[in-house]
């Protein structure tokens, strides 16, 4: 191992790149890959080894840094202490029936977790059944999931710690309150689907000692734990040592009468498994073929299993397999395809609720179980709505719905006689009048059109002169719908304009449009975003010294390759969690199954050479960058910080320009899920700081 001193005292040594700040001295390493013929040299691979005493040396180094920087910036105490008092309000999700009663979650304000309660009826006042902020001291510790056994006696939860998508497994009596000694590890991407006497859930081999954060996620097997019994025992019931990559889960239909198995080996696109339970002996029946199409079970009735599908229906139709002869492509069709993409269906009170997307915003269509059309549910304006939740005979549901400027709202839905009323509406301090929220189209760098939702306070000129933020995603056949975020209202409330493009390769129109920006097609989402760019300067909205742009995971690989791109268009620019190294992203944790979309540079040199062009750590070079904000997290096990932490040095290499290049690398935290609201807060705090020293917003 190098001596590890020099580390930390280079960062107090000056930065001939960077004459405001004095960056760590990241040394290089020999290291090369070599592609058909090619040698890619990759000098700060060092920075993989998230063991290494070495790496920990540069976090700690960065750190010291970006938070030097960050603490003196002006206005910061004022952020933390307004957003604060933006997010202290109280919060309620959307009420749930498990096995014969209602839970829901609520969090008071500002508990860093949502609080697990429990209630006979929805019109009951609930007590608590679980309360993950007493599970940690810093509450770190995040609820995962849940299901009851059908007897209504235990409760099957699932914990993830400090961020990681590694879980726990535990279950409780509801009956006594105790806990049981049952504990599952290495549980991950699955389920807890409670049957008879214990519960299915997906598991991996536990990895070696300091790799559980990298080490590459195959082998997944599906088992079934019986209550009050060790995890060896756990009995196999599923497995392919032929396929390693594949991903397996299982779930129980409502009536707790068939096994339903999903296999998938990216992510999009599955086979459909079906096992008849509480019959000895009984086959696994292949239902539908992967990989090409997706198929989602919503429900089983009149022996006919309902499945959300765009096999041959690119946005998507509902199709009925036969369970008294099961098999691949024997279905009929129950609600066919429509103009608008169906982005899913639940069955409550003997009917479905189809929840399409009408230009990414939502609107919910109600059918028989057998596919005739029977209304709406009414919703207001520009939208998202959460799937109606009930039970599959009750007259009793739920749904929620939220916008820009609108937090999660709950409403209680009759299924008998189509009525809603509001079950649990927020009180908040800022009026959500005050807030325009529209929906234009601008025109992409081929011609397509391209929806982007933008939202500002009443009253905002179009002068070319408002500080604006743009935030992307575009990939994995995700939709960027209408959301409410405590942040982004806090931007706006400091007069700037928030936009958000429905990028190429999100799902917002179906299949056509995901593919549209996958592999040799990635350009069209750094395209379209830019576009987006360009249209809030040229519109009047904002102009380039006042632009932030900013996205996570995929949206960080945007982000990446945008600023690489076009660096004279954005003053900031905010790339979270991103995948930087688009030559090594599937030798880590999950990656593998993000070929679907990106391409591997094994596959061929065409999708080398592609991958290449764009990666945002092979594609950096000597110019003039906008100001870097790039997060991170040292229990990201999704997109490993080593994208970041590598492509963050060769920023700092090759920057010509005298605005900073940063990196905030969290600890105790992951890829965002179940992060505590006080790190949320923190960090929002960092990110506004310096987004409005470096877009001109005097902080009110």
């Amino acid at each position: 191992m190098k001596n590890l001193i020099p580390i930390i005292t280079l960062a107090m040594t000056f930065s001939c790149n960077n004459p405001k700040l004095n960056y760590p001295e990241t040394h290089k390493a020999d290291a090369v890959d070599t592609f058909y013929g090619v040698s890619i040299e990759d000098p700060y691979r060092w920075l993989e080894d998230d063991n290494s005493e070495e790496t920990a040396q540069w976090v700690e180094a960065q750190n010291e840094v970006t938070f030097g920087y960050l603490n003196t910036l002006p206005g910061r105490d004022k952020i933390e202490k307004r957003l604060t008092e933006l997010w202290n309000y109280p919060k309620s999700g959307t009420p749930f029936n498990i096995s014969g009663r209602w839970f829901i979650f609520k969090n008071s304000g500002l508990q860093n977790q949502s609080v697990l309660y429990t209630m006979d009826s929805p019109d009951e006042e609930p007590t608590v059944l679980l309360n993950p902020n007493k599970l940690s001291n810093d509450g770190t510790v995040a609820f995962a999931g849940m299901d009851v056994s059908p007897d209504g006696r235990y409760m099957v939860y699932k914990i993830a710690r400090s961020g990681s998508d590694w879980n726990e497994i535990f279950v409780k009596d509801l009956e006594t309150g105790e806990m049981l000694d049952d504990h599952i590890e290495w549980v991950k991407f699955s389920g807890a689907s409670c049957y008879g006497n214990g519960f299915f859930y997906s598991a991996y081999d536990a990895p070696e000692e300091g790799d559980e954060l990298s080490v590459s996620n195959k082998g997944q097997k599906i088992y079934f734990h019986e209550y009050g019994t060790s995890q060896d025992d756990d009995e196999l019931i599923f497995s392919n040592p032929e396929r390693p990559g594949r991903m397996y889960s299982a779930e129980i239909d409502s009536r707790h009468k068939y096994l339903l198995i999903t296999e998938s080996e990216s992510t999009s696109g599955n086979g459909l498994y079906i096992k008849k339970l509480g019959q000895e002996n009984s086959p696994i029946v292949k239902i539908a073929e992967g990989f090409d199409s997706e198929y989602f079970p919503i429900e089983i009735t009149d022996q006919k299993l309902l499945v959300n599908t765009n096999y041959e229906a690119p946005k998507y139709r509902v199709v009925a397999y036969d369970l008294r002869n099961p098999g691949a492509g024997n279905f009929t069709e129950v609600i066919p395809e429509s103009e608008n993409t169906l982005e899913g269906v639940s069955y409550c009170g003997n009917k479905l609720f189809a929840q399409y997307m009408e230009n990414a915003k939502s609107k919910i269509s109600i059918f028989t179980s057998g596919g005739e059309y029977v209304g709406v549910v009414e919703l207001p304006g520009i939208c998202s709505a959460g799937n109606v939740r009930g039970t599959y005979n009750g007259s009793t549901a739920f749904y929620s719905y939220e916008s820009y400027n609108t937090p999660e709202t709950v409403m209680k839905y009759n299924t008998e006689t189509g009525e809603s009323e509001t079950f649990f509406q927020p009180e908040v301090t800022f009026n959500p009048a005050d807030f325009v929220v529209r929906q234009e189209f601008y025109t992409s760098k081929d011609g397509t059109e391209v929806p982007m939702f933008i939202v500002h306070k009443k009253g905002v000129e179009l002068n070319g002169d408002n500080p604006a933020m743009l935030y992307g995603y575009g990939g994995f056949n995700i939709s960027l719908t209408p959301s409410y975020s405590t942040s982004v209202l806090y931007y706006l409330e400091q007069g700037g304009v928030y936009a958000v493009a429905n990028l190429r390769g999100g799902g917002e129109y179906g299949e056509k449009w995901h593919k549209a920006g996958t592999k040799m097609k990635k350009q069209n989402v750094f395209d379209d975003f830019i576009a987006a760019a360009e249209y809030l300067i040229d519109t009047g909205y904002t102009n380039s010294d006042r632009l932030t742009i900013r996205g996570g995971s995929n949206g960080g690989l945007l982000v990446g390759a945008v600023t690489n791109q076009r660096p004279d268009l954005f003053k900031v620019a905010l790339p979270a969690v991103g995948v930087m190294d688009m030559l090594r992203y599937h030798k880590f944790t999950i990656g593998y199954a993000w070929a679907s979309d990106y391409g591997r540079s094994d596959d061929n040199k065409e999708m080398f050479e592609y991958l290449l062009g764009y990666s945002p750590l092979h594609s950096v070079k000597a110019q003039d960058y906008p100001a870097i904000l790039a997060t991170t997290a040292d229990h990201d096990d999704r997109v490993v910080p080593a994208h970041t932490f590598k492509y963050i040095s060769r920023v700092q290499e090759f920057n010509t320009g005298d605005l900073p290049t940063l990196v905030r690398i969290d600890v105790k935290a992951g890829h965002g899920s179940g992060k505590p609201t006080s790190k949320i807060i923190e960090e929002y705090a960092d990110i506004y700081a310096f987004v409005f020293h470096h877009t001109g917003i005097n902080v009110e």
